[in-house]
């Protein structure tokens, strides 16, 4: 067994937790392998496997087979874990993975035990990215005050360039080549520093607002023969867009809204009533759950639901898809993320703009 492949064993008494490191150290293959104390295979984990345990409220210190028990127990209509064995032909494996639209598969031998990884990437060149981008940047960016009265906020300097050349790279090593950048205030200081976009490896289109039409509003302008990743111009993150958009196909979405875990502690004792009647209180109670992050996969036929010149904010247009039988679905952040909206979170974004 190559140095590799033992660097993506896990055993089957580690926590959810180590498989996240696991992943996350190897983070091209995008899984990890549980076997037991011979090292035969018991199962796997993806990326997308600890995202779905975030929102279902697995602990991370929680064993890792928690896990495995819970993909028997979704039934997917597929072998837990799908495995080929050793000497299989690649045409063989590749039509194995795209039948079960997997990117990753073990091939053991006759004991169980892994001796490759196949990778779909490695099998077929991938597509280009399908996903165009629309950059939110038209905010006036009022609670920054003097820092913004006159630099619009996505380009406030972050380490040595702008907030916003930094999204333009990040969309661009993702793949994405198509993006928009919605403008208001001082729309020229963007256009001026980005142009067309060559020089970044990207093609720039603008949509100028002649006045804000909301986070929702400016789809109603954007033409869109794919899906579209929507994202506020004001995010500090390294989200994995390709992440987002595996998530998005694989549960057959019409929108995906990127969720950030939250929790805060309410600084008094929780009163809990049945009726009229005090049934108990809990004392400075820790609430938990997920806050929107500020990033999006739409479909493109979601914007037909937004109307030209529409004033419409993102929450407007999920209650409204989902009013229409539509499909959204939350997709857990494990990145690092940052909103800056005020003083406190700019002198946060760049002292962390060092790690990124």
């Amino acid at each position: 067994m190559t140095d590799d492949l033992r660097s993506l064993l896990l055993r089957a008494d580690a926590t959810v937790r180590e498989a996240m490191l696991c992943i996350d150290r190897n983070n091209r293959v995008g899984i990890a392998l549980v076997v037991d104390r011979d090292e035969r295979l018991l199962g796997t984990v993806t990326d997308g496997d600890l995202r779905r345990a975030m929102l279902a409220g697995v602990d991370f210190d929680a064993p890792v087979l928690q896990l495995l028990e819970r993909q028997q127990e979704l039934a997917e209509p597929r072998p837990v874990p799908l495995t080929a064995p050793l000497g299989t032909p690649a045409a063989d494996v590749l039509e194995l993975m795209q039948r079960y639209d997997v990117r990753q598969l073990p091939l053991v031998d006759g004991e169980g035990r892994v001796g490759e990884l196949a990778l779909r990437d490695d099998l077929i060149a991938p597509d280009a990215s399908p996903l165009r981008a629309v950059v939110m940047a038209g905010g006036y960016g009022s609670r920054l005050g003097d820092l913004t009265r006159a630099t619009p906020k996505p380009m406030l300097p972050v380490g040595d360039r702008p907030l916003l050349e930094r999204i333009v790279e990040q969309l661009r090593d993702a793949g994405i080549r198509h993006i928009n950048l919605t403008t208001h205030y001082r729309g020229d200081v963007i256009a001026t520093h980005f142009g067309d976009g060559r020089a970044f490896g990207v093609d720039i289109r603008y949509v100028s607002e002649e006045r804000p039409l909301g986070t929702a509003g400016a789809l109603g302008l954007v033409e869109a023969d794919g899906p579209l990743l929507v994202m506020n111009g004001d995010i500090l993150t390294s989200v994995d867009f390709r992440a987002m958009h595996r998530f998005h196909e694989e549960h057959g979405a019409d929108m995906t809204v990127a969720l950030r875990p939250y929790e805060v502690e309410v600084p008094f004792g929780l009163v809990e009533l049945d009726g009229h009647r005090v049934s108990g209180i809990r004392e400075k109670p820790l609430v938990q759950g997920f806050v929107n992050a500020g990033i999006y996969l739409v479909n493109p036929d979601v914007g037909a639901v937004v109307p030209a010149g529409e004033e419409l904010e993102m929450p407007d247009l999920i209650e409204r898809l989902i009013a229409g039988g539509r499909r959204v679905v939350g997709f857990p952040l494990r990145e690092y993320w940052l909103d800056i909206g005020r003083r406190e979170d700019y002198r946060q974004a760049l002292e962390d703009a060092e790690a990124l």
